[in-house]
């Protein structure tokens, strides 16, 4: 079992920097997707602050479906273009919510959740799917989080295997 050495005390960009090489060091050398997303889930649940849901959505046929994550049972599908992880997914693009009882057409899978940022998996040209993190607090995401979280996106993306 891996026990994660990240402590949360520290300012935002050292802790991304520390998460991205605990990840790496997590994924380095598996090439199933699921095997690693599963782990980059946990650690991102057990090591930032302030989370309710660390999950994956994988496009399946045309729709977003549940992957790994942690936290209360999700929503299985999103349909592309919906909520906040499927405007990602549309958009390719992350998006940051501060505020999701603002955000048009939100899908509401935990009732707790008050903000959200969206992060798309991106391999090449080829859209995988997107990294959904959900928070009890308002505004709890920033450009800090988008940057530290697009960069773990990035070595998720890169540990998978040339097909």
């Amino acid at each position: 079992m891996h026990e994660s050495g990240i402590s949360t005390d520290l300012p935002k960009a050292e802790l991304y920097g520390q998460l991205v090489q605990e990840l790496r060091s997590l994924i380095t050398g598996e090439p199933d997707l699921i095997a690693n997303l599963a782990n980059a889930s946990a650690l991102l649940f057990h090591s930032l602050p302030d989370l309710n849901w660390a999950g994956f959505y994988l496009l399946r046929k045309g729709e977003l479906v549940v992957g790994p994550f942690q936290g209360k049972p999700a929503c299985v599908r999103i349909a592309m273009g919906k909520g906040v992880c499927g405007t990602s997914a549309a958009r390719r693009a992350t998006v940051v919510v501060p505020n999701v009882h603002e955000f048009p057409g939100h899908i509401a899978c935990d009732s707790a959740s008050n903000s959200e940022i969206v992060v798309p998996l991106i391999r090449g040209q080829e859209l995988l799917g997107v990294l959904d993190i959900d928070s009890p607090k308002f505004e709890r995401f920033d450009a800090e989080d988008q940057k530290g979280l697009e960069a773990a996106v990035a070595a998720l993306m890169q540990a998978l295997p040339v097909v």
